[in-house]
């Protein structure tokens, strides 16, 4: 789980950075944010930590920002600051479900604590939720599915949240962003997952034999059907069938699945006889289904039934924070795979991987860390990003690339980042705060300040 922040909220440019340093100084990660609009980017049904906002701003107030962080998850803690005076509307605030308040002037210390007492509160809400969630049972999504991103933190909260259940799941994603990854993680942590696996490639499937395939056959059912034969469906009975881009099964044959997903029957080929059939469907897809059906190409009432739970899987472009350190871990599994010793890897190829694009996600990324541990040319790393950012845009987001790869490379810690990068402390701390780095997002969570 991503580490607790203190997302500070206030639209006084110099408290707010005079507050966020001394919740640092006290060991809490903090982001802040000069408006509760922005300050929402940052606020999901997972989100690790509490919100500190003050209750008056232009704009959206701390009173509506609460409403609405409360709108996505009502456990999240929220700490309102008042001014002198505003004790009533603080009172109000604690009616409609306000964690604390604290009023100005308030000391460093008394911030610090009151945030640290609604932290440990957050944590063990979530930690409740995992537990009834997973049902006790351990797992190593993050692993599997890694990255720090709120995103991917969502999306593995929401895996353990339906693995308990038996519903279906349509997963949506791009090409290489591992849409098989979490249809097998999903088993794993599944009350099925001693039972079998089985993944069909929808778009591979020989015609001729594609309802013989699937539901199976009795002996004399067709020439050369000598035998009875079990089905793939058949064979994953109380676990799970993986239907690997759906959107490109034959209409007809999108008839009867439809049939066996409502039913949960199926009959051989040449048989009868109804078998109960005890599994859970997995499709997945990189095509919009939903424009699928509109077009008439994919049955809507088919798609109706596979989405009882949908889960979509981002592309890189989406969670460009994680890139760094997914490619550091693709690193070292790759050194184990082809038998390498550890292997350190520069910042600067770091950056330079952070900088570009990857159509090709995931894949695409573990391609070029396969070729870097080879001691190959990383081939990807001549490709610019697109060339409509203007000048000043790229530059900073070169430099914003350039800072998180050192972060990572040091684990966290701050002292050899700006000795290496050859800038002050507080040269380093503004731009962190700039670019909305933080240290213990760099790999280390308790990595210290050396």
């Amino acid at each position: 789980m991503k580490p607790p922040v203190v997302l500070l909220v206030d639209d006084e440019d110099e408290l707010r950075r005079s507050t966020a340093q001394s919740l640092d100084l006290a060991g809490l990660a903090v982001q802040d944010s000069p408006s509760g609009e922005r300050a929402l980017d940052f606020i999901t049904q997972g989100f690790n930590g509490v919100v500190v906002s003050d209750i008056r701003m232009p704009g959206m107030d701390g009173m509506t920002l609460m409403g609405r962080i409360h709108e996505v998850d009502a456990d999240i803690p929220v700490i309102l600051v008042t001014g002198h005076g505003d004790v009533q509307l603080a009172v109000r605030a604690m009616r409609e479900g306000a964690y604390d308040f604290i009023e100005k002037p308030f000391t460093s210390q008394h911030i610090a604590e009151m945030a640290a007492r609604a932290i440990d509160r957050r944590k063990l809400v979530l930690e409740n939720r995992e537990l009834r969630a997973a049902a006790g049972k351990n797992d190593d999504l993050e692993a599997r599915l890694p990255g720090r991103s709120n995103i991917m933190v969502e999306l593995r909260y929401k895996l353990r949240a339906i693995a308990g259940t038996d519903a279906d799941a349509l997963i949506i994603g791009d090409t290489g962003t591992g849409k098989e990854v979490a249809a097998r993680a999903l088993h794993d942590i599944s009350s099925r997952a001693t039972k079998p696996f089985v993944a069909i490639n929808c778009a591979a499937l020989p015609e001729t034999l594609i309802e013989s395939e699937l539901f199976g056959h009795e002996a004399g059912a067709f020439p050369g059907a000598l035998r009875p034969r079990y089905g793939k469906f058949e064979h994953a009975r109380g676990g799970t069938v993986l239907l690997d881009e759906i959107g490109s099964m034959p209409a007809d044959l999108q008839a009867k699945l439809l049939r066996v997903i409502q039913d949960r029957i199926i009959f051989r080929l040449g048989s009868n006889e109804p078998i109960p059939l005890d599994v859970r469907f997995i499709a997945t897809s990189k095509a919009d289904l939903d424009a699928e059906a509109a077009a008439g190409r994919f049955r809507a009432d088919l798609l109706y039934r596979l989405n009882v739970v949908t889960l979509r899987m981002p592309a890189l472009t989406a969670r460009r924070e994680d890139v760094p350190l997914l490619f550091l871990q693709l690193v070292r599994e790759a050194t184990g795979r082809y038998r390498r010793e550890a292997m350190e890897v520069p910042p600067r190829v770091v950056a330079d991987i952070a900088r570009l694009e990857w159509p090709g996600n995931v894949r695409e990324l573990r391609n070029a860390a396969d070729r870097f541990v080879l001691g190959l040319d990383l081939q990807s790393t001549d490709r610019s990003p697109d060339g409509d950012e203007r000048l000043a845009e790229r530059v900073a987001g070169f430099e914003k690339n350039v800072i998180q790869a050192a972060l990572v490379a040091h684990a966290g810690s701050l002292k050899p980042v700006y000795e290496q990068l050859g800038i002050s402390r507080k040269t380093l701390y503004e731009k962190m705060q700039r670019y909305g780095l933080d240290k213990n997002q760099a790999g280390m969570a308790d990595a210290p300040e050396r």
